[in-house]
Formats: structure tokens, C-alpha cells, sequence
């Protein structure tokens, strides 16, 4: 095949106050016409700074090419100059980003971004450009594109923006696309719609995809070839075959053993690597990945290791060779090793066992009225939660999933009283919490906390982690400064950091770092319940095994109740007892977490299963995607919400809203016609 992309001993550096950061060192790459190549690595490891140095981005981030050749079809970008590359950006090379408002200007339509884009590069005139828009904006699924033209970004959902940014990334038919965590930031539902896109695309346009995730699973099914970095250096170069079936680093394992499947053993810890990536400015000596290998020596610790060939496949590492011939080498995706096994099967299912009631909610809902202004009257409303009913029993773990706009955090929110209810009835352990006076519940705030999705987001900046951890004890309790500090060093040590960091302050630590300040901070009132809204969806695979084995440990040691809500619905099903299913605002299915997850009986959550990537290029699946996007909550749909986008619709779905009633012991469902478990669909 002809080569479109070859790079050679790349090495990027950064311009710093302490003088130049190698960011990027000695990377080797090639890319064939039509060809699919996965750069994968925990955050930091180097992927963002290489595909944006084949654009030659970091020209614009005080970064500079400090060594080494990209060619793109002969061609020399590293020589080129500004704006000799601006005919190459678009032309030859697109690129699609993880955040599409970043892409966007906020004060210009989406049709007349597309139409800049067409006409910079002279691919026809002013009417034709409209016309390719208007083609473009129609090839990536998205409705009514005449109209979107004269949106502005703002008035897109994320899905649609995402569409919008890969429209205007083949507005002038690149032969490279890089694609950098391109769905990263979507619902699982949305993900799959992309990468069937993505897929589609490259076949029509005869593309190639430098394509950059975190996620196996997304590597599994788009890849043709797998490259995965480590601290700015590729540890290993492989077909995306022999890479799942044979990893020949250990960092390379110990990712593909991070990974959460619909097979994970449920009673036993994820397994996790060990440690966090180290910063580009405290490189360790020799291998990079030394400081977290079990399998390292003092060579390793010394010597840096080579790229080289190793069984048809590129590796750094000293003992490939012979650590591919380890017996426990080759364990499944996902298992970890035996020593690893926890002991929390007490937190399985377990139905037939009663437990005490934590929170009952009836008929809940939450309004948010639109247009209501000093001299009119709200004429319609965003309805956010709609007459939910539920209950969560103590010690056990709730997850709740659901498309984003679903209401899932809103309703957590109003759990904690953050949000004041509509309509319905909060009760927390018997009270009806909006009926208790200030004084009450405050008291009643000791025994309910939350874990955010961003830890950095949710603290003051300027405050030292021993105050953040501490500041639930000032408002609570009355300890002298000597016991706050013992209180506070005593749970750095239960969230697994050292008592040294008491001192240090937000910006020192990595994001699963900070995420366990966020727990420490959580549970130094001892509560009763926790809600954790997207508490791991912004980590690496392997930070999200920890963070999730660290929850799971403390709720065995202090009796922790869970609400979890998250949309990895392979980590939901690890952490949850049950599961509740949110769409538009209503609950429509709500299941033991392995019931869920082997007989849904809602399409819409067979929808979202089927949606989950495998991570295993053998088993690629055909996606069921949900098409389309979730409608408006401002605007539901009639009858049942879900109707719109079902497969299995009928005139009395268009109609008549289901109820939320219960099919088997334990599983509710809000479907007229709900899916049977296989084999039972005749009886």
C-alpha cells in the first residue's frame, strides 16, 4: 500500500519557565492510504503532542519540532512554513477535536465555518460551497442541514457539534484525519453513532485515520494498527491483532487488563497499574515505565530499552522475549491476577436478603420554567425529572444511567437537597427532608455527601488539601487544629495518599490524585450515603480501576450506601447492586445490575448495551445503534418518551405512556411491549 504518513525520531519540546520540556522523544510512525492507526496511553503520555506536531499545532503552544522528520506523501512538514502549511491544514490534513465548541467560534454560524473552510482552499465558488456544506452537514446524520447551516454552535447538542467539526474536518476531502478523543466527552449511545460515521467516511472518502484514544475498546473495533505510548516514547508497535492477543510490554498488559468488560468477575477487584505516569520534568532513568513494572530489574532501572522487532511486532522492552512465555502472561482481558482478588462478594446481589430503606422517593419531579420574566408568564417548562419513584436501600449501591439530558444529576442534586423538588417526596430514612427545618438539615448534610466529576473544579484552588479535607470538620465539629490535622492526615492514609501531601495544594496532583482528595473529603463526616456523579468518567482505564476498588473498599469498611451515576456502563455494572435506566426525565427500567445486563427489558437500555465497544478485535460487533439524538425535555415527546427513536414503536406507544411496573421479582420496566429473555419469547 502506498505511504501516506511517515514519521521519523520525532522529538518535541516546549518552551517552560525552567527552560525546554521534552515532551515527545524518538517516535517512529508510518500510515498507509486507507489505513486506520490507533496512538493509545494513559493522559500525558505523549498523544495529543504528536498528532498535533504532524499539524504542526504546537507551533502555536511554545512547541517546537527539536529533532526528527514527518513527511506527509513526500513532503516535509517539519520545513514547511506557516503559511505554506495553511494550503496543506484542511486540504491534505483535518482534524477533528475532543472538545468541538474549542473548534468552533461561538459568534459565527455553522454553515458559514464550513463555507471559510471550502472557499480558503478554492474548492469552488460561494453557491457550491453552500451546496457541499449543506451535503456534508446531511452526510454526518444530521437532520434538517439547510437549517443548521444558520445555527450557531451554541444552539447544537454535543453529538450534532461533533457531527458539525468531522463535516467541516472533509469540507475539502483530506486524505489524513486525526481524530483526538473525538468521543471522548459523548454518551455511549452517541460514540457508537461517531464511530460508525468515522468508519463509513473512510471507506467513501478513501481516508486515513490517525485516530487518538484511551479507550481499548474504541481501539479494538476501529484499528487496523495499534501504537501505544508511554512518557512521550511508543512502548509498542503492533497489528491490532497481535496486540490483544499477544501484548508484548507489560505496560501494553497492564492496560488491556485495566479494561472493565460485561464479563468482569463482579466480587473481585478491577486490576489496576500500579502508581501514576510520571511528569515530563521527573523522568525516571533507564525504562520509563520502570518505577511500575513488576517485572523490572536493575538493567531496567539503568538502561533505557530500544524500539525494536520483536515477533513481527515492534517493542521496548528488555524481556519481551521471554515475558510472552510467562505462563500467567496471557490472562483474559480484564482479570486480575490472584493475589489481586478482593474480598467483597458480600456486596453481590443478594435479593432474597431484606435491608434497611436509606431513601424512598415518590413522585418526584423538577420544572424548570422557561421565558418567565418580569412581564410574562412562563408558558412552557423544562421537565428535567418527571414523576420518578424509587427507593435505595442502605449499603448497597444504586447506579443510574442514561444519555446526558436524561435528568440523572438533577436528580441526584435534589436527593441532597441542592435542588428544591417540583412536585414529590424526598424521604431519608423516614423524614420528608423538604419539610425540615434549617437547623435539621444541616445535621441531616453530615450523612449525605457527594464526589464530583471534576475534583479540580469543586475546590478552591488557593486552598491547601489539608484545609479542602478539613473544611467538613469547621462547619460540623469543633476540633482544636492539632486534630483536625490528625483527622485529616488519618484519611489521606484510608484514600491510599500519604499524610506528607496535608501541605501541598490542587495543581501538584494528577486527576486520580484528586479524586481522592474528593473522597477523603466526602467521607471525613462518616455519612451514611454518597452520591457519585461522573466520579470516574474523566480518568484513564487504569486511575478508573483504582479510584473504583478504593470506593468499593470503603464502602465494606464504613457501610457506605451508593448512589453512582455514570454513563461506563461496564463500571456501573461492577459497582452496582441495582441498576435504574433514566430517559427524558423518567425512569423507565430498573434491574439487579447482572439481570440488567444479561435480559433488558426496555429497548432503549438494549439500545445502550449494545452501544459498549468490545474490547476484543475478534469479537467486533455490529452496533445497535439508537438513532438520532435524545428530544428536548422542554418538549417531550407524547405517549412514551422513547417512541421516537425505538425500533419496536407501535401507534399505542405514540399515545399512551407506560407505567413503570414490575415484570420479574426485583425488575421494573416502563415498556408497553417489554423484550422477553432469550428462549422465553414464544412462552
Amino acid at each position: 500500500m502506498k505511504q501516506l504518513l511517515e514519521i521519523d525520531q520525532l522529538q518535541v519540546e516546549f518552551q517552560t519557565k525552567r527552560g525546554a520540556l521534552t515532551a515527545v522523544q524518538d517516535v517512529v510512525l508510518t500510515m498507509s492510504q486507507g489505513e486506520t492507526v490507533c496512538l493509545v496511553g494513559e493522559s500525558g503520555s505523549g498523544k495529543s503532542v504528536t498528532s498535533k506536531a504532524v499539524m504542526r499545532l504546537i507551533d502555536y503552544e511554545n512547541g517546537r519540532i527539536a529533532a526528527g522528520r514527518i513527511a506527509l506523501e513526500g513532503d516535509d512538514l517539519t520545513a514547511l512554513s506557516q503559511k505554506e502549511l495553511r494550503t496543506l491544514r484542511g486540504k491534505k490534513m483535518a482534524m477533528v477535536f475532543q472538545e468541538p465548541m474549542a473548534a468552533f467560534d461561538p459568534l459565527f454560524t455553522i454553515g458559514s465555518q464550513i463555507i471559510e473552510a471550502i472557499l480558503e482552499h478554492k474548492q469552488g465558488n460561494r453557491k457550491q460551497a453552500w451546496e457541499r456544506a449543506v451535503y456534508l452537514l446531511q452526510r454526518v446524520g444530521i437532520p434538517e442541514p439547510e437549517i443548521r447551516m444558520n445555527q450557531y454552535p451554541g444552539e447544537l447538542s454535543g453529538g450534532m457539534l461533533q457531527r458539525a467539526m468531522i463535516a467541516m474536518a472533509l469540507s475539502c476531502n483530506p486524505q489524513l484525519l486525526i481524530a483526538d478523543e473525538p468521543t471522548t466527552a459523548l454518551d455511549v449511545t452517541i460514540q457508537a453513532q461517531i464511530l460508525r460515521l468515522l468508519q463509513e467516511l473512510k471507506s467513501e472518502f478513501n481516508m486515513s485515520i490517525l485516530l487518538i484514544t484511551h479507550d481499548m475498546g474504541i481501539a479494538a473495533e476501529m484499528a487496523d494498527k495499534i501504537i501505544v505510548m508511554y512518557a512521550g516514547q511508543i512502548v509498542e508497535q503492533a497489528s491490532v491483532q497481535q496486540l490483544f492477543e499477544k501484548p508484548h510490554h507489560p505496560y501494553t498488559r497492564g492496560l488491556l487488563r485495566s479494561i472493565t468488560t460485561m464479563e468482569s468477575n463482579r466480587s473481585s477487584r478491577l486490576f489496576s497499574i500500579e502508581g501514576t505516569i510520571p511528569s515530563l520534568s521527573e523522568l525516571p532513568a533507564g525504562c520509563r515505565f520502570h518505577p511500575r513494572c513488576p517485572y523490572a530489574t536493575e538493567r531496567c532501572k539503568q538502561e533505557s530499552p530500544p524500539l525494536r522487532a520483536v515477533h513481527e511486532r515492534l517493542t521496548a522492552c528488555w524481556y519481551a522475549e521471554d515475558l510472552v512465555q510467562l505462563a500467567d502472561w496471557q490472562l483474559p482481558i480484564g482479570e486480575a491476577d490472584a493475589e489481586q482478588i478482593s474480598q467483597l462478594t458480600g456486596r453481590t446481589e443478594q435479593p432474597a436478603v431484606a435491608r434497611e430503606m436509606l431513601f424512598e422517593v415518590k413522585g418526584l419531579s423538577k420544572f424548570y420554567p422557561i421565558g418567565k420574566g418580569a412581564f410574562s408568564r412562563a408558558k412552557s417548562a423544562i421537565r428535567a425529572v418527571d414523576d420518578v419513584s424509587f427507593f435505595i436501600q442502605k449499603g448497597e449501591t444504586f447506579g443510574l444511567v442514561g444519555e446526558s439530558g436524561s435528568g440523572k444529576s438533577t436528580l441526584g442534586r435534589i436527593l441532597l437537597q441542592l435542588e428544591q423538588a417540583t412536585e414529590g417526596e424526598v424521604l431519608f430514612e423516614g423524614k420528608d427532608l423538604a419539610k425540615l427545618s434549617v437547623q435539621h438539615m444541616q445535621e441531616a448534610r453530615r450523612d449525605m455527601q457527594i464526589i464530583f466529576q471534576d475534583p479540580y473544579g469543586s475546590v478552591n484552588p488557593r486552598w491547601r488539601v489539608g484545609d479542602i479535607i478539613g473544611e467538613p470538620f469547621d462547619i460540623h465539629e469543633s476540633f482544636s487544629k492539632a486534630e483536625k490535622r490528625a483527622k485529616v492526615e488519618a484519611l489521606l492514609e484510608l484514600v491510599g495518599l500519604s499524610r506528607s501531601m496535608y501541605d501541598r495544594f490542587p495543581h501538584e496532583f494528577s486527576g486520580g490524585q484528586r479524586q481522592r482528595i474528593g473522597i477523603a473529603r466526602a467521607i471525613a463526616l462518616n455519612p451514611k450515603f454518597i452520591l457519585a456523579d461522573e466520579a470516574v468518567s474523566a480518568l484513564d482505564v487504569s486511575v478508573q480501576a483504582q479510584i473504583v476498588n478504593l470506593l468499593q473498599e470503603l464502602q465494606k469498611k464504613l457501610g457506605l450506601t451508593f448512589l453512582f451515576i455514570a454513563h461506563g456502563l461496564n463500571i456501573v455494572r461492577h459497582l452496582s447492586d441495582r441498576i435504574g435506566v433514566m430517559y427524558l426525565g423518567k425512569l423507565v427500567e430498573i434491574a439487579p445490575s447482572e439481570e440488567l445486563f444479561l435480559h433488558p427489558a426496555h429497548p432503549y437500555t438494549k439500545g445502550l448495551l449494545s452501544s459498549i465497544p468490545s474490547p476484543d478485535p475478534a469479537k467486533r460487533s455490529e452496533w445497535v445503534e439508537i438513532k438520532g439524538e435524545i428530544p428536548s425535555p422542554a418538549n417531550p415527546p407524547s405517549g412514551c418518551r422513547f417512541h421516537t427513536r425505538c425500533p419496536a414503536a407501535t401507534a399505542r406507544c405514540r399515545e399512551e405512556q407506560p407505567e413503570l411496573l414490575p415484570i420479574r421479582e426485583g425488575h421494573w420496566t416502563a415498556c408497553h411491549f417489554p423484550l422477553q429473555p432469550a428462549g422465553k419469547e414464544n412462552q
